[in-house]
This record gives structure tokens, sequence and C-alpha cells, in this order.
């Protein structure tokens, strides 16, 4: 983690923001002192999920794939449907004026 004093970071923003995005992280002092850090946005989106989903597979609620089963997924035929359908339900019962 890159360190950088308050008057640095006020004189260096965009190249700090740049390295940010890069994926670095910095601490940003004053006199000495750790007072802010400055970090990616998506990092901690990315790890807020990744711990959601721990939380949730340690409770039960989630349980992760072990395989990718993607492979007969939109080959899988459509059931039929029994008898006449709702389209033609509605339209004799318009005929049958109800």
């Amino acid at each position: 983690m890159k360190t950088s004093s308050l008057t640095d970071t006020k004189n260096q923003l965009s190249s700090l923001i740049d390295q940010v995005r890069q994926g670095e992280t910095i601490l940003i002092l004053d006199r000495g002192r750790p007072v802010a850090r400055l970090t990616s946005v998506l990092a901690e989106e990315t790890s807020a999920a990744e711990g959601r989903e721990a939380r949730l597979e340690r409770q039960g609620a989630l349980r992760r794939a072990t395989t990718a089963k993607t492979d007969d997924l939109f080959e899988t035929p459509r059931p039929r449907a029994r008898g006449p359908g709702i389209l033609e339900t509605l339209l004799d019962e318009r005929r049958s004026g109800r």
C-alpha cells in the first residue's frame, strides 16, 4: 500500500486516482498519521459481494455449483400444454358471448 501526505495528495490527486484505477490502495497521512484510505469502488463492491456469498453459503442458503452444466440448458424441449390453450379458451368464451 502506497502512502501520500495530505499536501501531496492535494497536489497530485489526478495521478493518485490513476493509480487507484490500476488497483493500488493509497493511505493518506496528515503529519504522519493515517487519516484516509483511497481505494477503488469496484474492489469494494467485489469484496462485498464475495462476503455476502460466503455468508449465505455458511448459513446454508446458497450452494455453489461444482460444475457448469450449461450444455443442455437451451436444448431442453418446452413442455406441451394439455388440452386447449388459454387463447383458444378466451376466443371460445368471446364467441359464445359469456
